[in-house]
């Protein structure tokens, strides 16, 4: 079992930055990587960025690239995602996911994630 927990979100207006953590609990002796996804009104939830267990590797979703970022401290069990020049249509729910995996092992298909968080929300707006 995995319990993750995300914080650090809020209301920020178009062009803004926020940063966002997963706190991730209940493992330290096994491999697994980590995940973003947001889901906003009415809409699936989608894939946002992850990273592998060794930091090596990640894959962002293209609408993001560019402009955000994530990184991974296993010493502290903690993943955050720096979001920065945000956009209205960043507005979402923002949820922290887990797969398992070897140390370089990353997806971005949702359903390959056993183990999620509450979500945090992120509402950019002027």
């Amino acid at each position: 079992q995995v319990q993750l927990v995300e914080s650090g979100g809020g209301l920020v207006q178009p062009g803004g930055s926020l940063r966002l953590s997963c706190a991730a609990s209940g493992r330290d002796f096994s491999t697994y990587g980590l995940g973003w996804f947001r889901q906003a009104p009415g809409k699936e939830r989608e894939f946002v960025a992850t990273i592998s267990w060794s930091g090596s590797q990640t894959i962002y979703a293209r609408s993001v690239r560019g402009r955000f970022a994530v990184s991974r401290d296993v010493a502290k069990n903690t993943m955050d995602l720096q979001m920065n020049n945000l956009k209205p249509e960043d507005t979402a729910i923002y949820y922290c996911a887990a797969v398992d995996g070897d140390r370089d092992f990353v997806t971005a298909q949702r359903a390959q994630y056993h183990y999620w968080g509450q979500g945090t929300q992120v509402t950019v707006s002027s």
